[in-house]
């Protein structure tokens, strides 16, 4: 009787379980997901104006798929961003993802910028548990608002186990994409996202996920990168290249402060020779130099038309220039030498 009670007792404890549902946390930081206008016709709108709360309201299916805890940690336009924010949410994540009781993270951001934060996190999270961006080229208030099914699909890959283990998502308009490969290549439609060297890793359709492939460059679990007691990131800016360019940015960027400066370049990342000089003396001066590439696509390499041992500069291969000003920020906290950031390219 007595061993009867107990194979009852277990069965039920198996079977509530099985039953309990998943926490997630959904941090929002503003954006046209959480845009609003004057009319559902218009395309002009505030960015960031709906709260997490009314978010996680618009779309009650997701309540039944798991227990939400909601957490408003910005509300600005994604071109608002700064590096506070950055460290702010990467250090919120963490700290989130360290409690048992949390099973993942679904990250509400603005389009224009979400390619670098999530790449961001991707570098500095340190759990295996899933972590979604999410984001709308529709704000809230607009006819056919894709933000209500984005969000909706995010917390199913974010409640699928498949996504544990790899890295830092971002989920948008029925696609997975790495956060690593991802990028925006239209100003205004719903597929405005793509990772054009190695394509999505995933489809999610009506919650429907399945998945490609793998990312296997570094991240997250596997980064050294750890911001929990850093204030600041290193100045890092960008250099656009352009036929009949000038020394004048360069310039402009090494007398401001910059530890680095990502040129972004034209064709395999080559700068005109005025700007190129202009590198090597910024190099001389102890800023890193790191070429890429203002193609969109494919690998900025080392040794082609430019002899970056001779001026001391460093490849990008694979990232593009903002992608490769996150990693070289995050780089500048371990190490200024550039054979040492040069491997970070290589292997992140």
């Amino acid at each position: 009787m007595n061993l009867l009670r107990t194979s009852l007792m277990v069965a039920l404890i198996g079977a509530s379980s099985l039953m309990a549902k998943p926490t997630i946390a959904i941090l929002a930081t503003g954006g046209t997901i959480a845009g609003a206008g004057t009319s559902e016709l218009k395309s002009s709108y505030s960015a960031g104006a709906v709260t997490v709360d009314k978010l996680i309201a618009a779309v009650p299916a997701i309540s039944d798929m798991a227990t939400i805890k909601g957490e408003q940690i910005s509300s600005i336009g994604s071109q608002e961003m700064t590096n506070q924010v950055w460290l702010k949410l990467s250090k919120r994540v963490n700290e989130l993802l360290a409690n048992p009781e949390i099973d993942g993270v679904v990250i509400t951001h603005g389009t224009d910028t979400v390619e670098e934060t999530s790449y961001f996190l991707d570098l500095t999270v340190k759990s295996k548990k899933p972590v979604v961006f999410v984001a709308a080229m529709r704000s809230s208030t607009s006819m056919s608002a894709d933000g209500p099914m984005n969000l909706y699909n995010a917390m199913h890959v974010v409640t699928n186990k498949e996504t544990a283990g790899k890295g830092v998502v971002v989920v948008m308009n029925d696609e997975i994409h790495s956060a690593r490969e991802v990028t925006k290549v239209n100003t205004s439609s719903v597929n405005a996202f793509a990772s054009p060297n190695s394509g999505k890793i995933g489809t999610v359709y009506y919650g429907n996920v399945e998945y490609y492939m793998q990312p296997t460059r570094k991240h997250t679990v596997n980064s050294e990168f750890d911001v929990a007691k850093l204030e600041d990131l290193p100045r890092v800016d960008i250099v656009y290249g352009h036929p009949n360019d000038t020394d004048v940015m360069v310039k402009a960027a090494v007398n401001a402060g910059a530890k680095a400066i990502v040129h972004a370049g034209m064709g395999n990342g080559n700068p005109f020779p005025l700007t190129q000089d202009a590198l090597a003396d910024a190099v001389k001066k102890g800023v890193v130099v790191a070429r890429s590439s203002r193609v969109g696509s494919g690998s900025t390499t080392l040794e082609g038309e430019v002899d970056d041992a001779k001026y001391g500069f460093i490849a990008t291969t694979t990232l593009n220039p903002q992608k490769a000003r996150v990693l070289l920020m995050l780089g500048l906290t371990k190490t200024n030498d550039k054979k040492a950031l040069q491997k970070m390219f290589l292997e992140y």
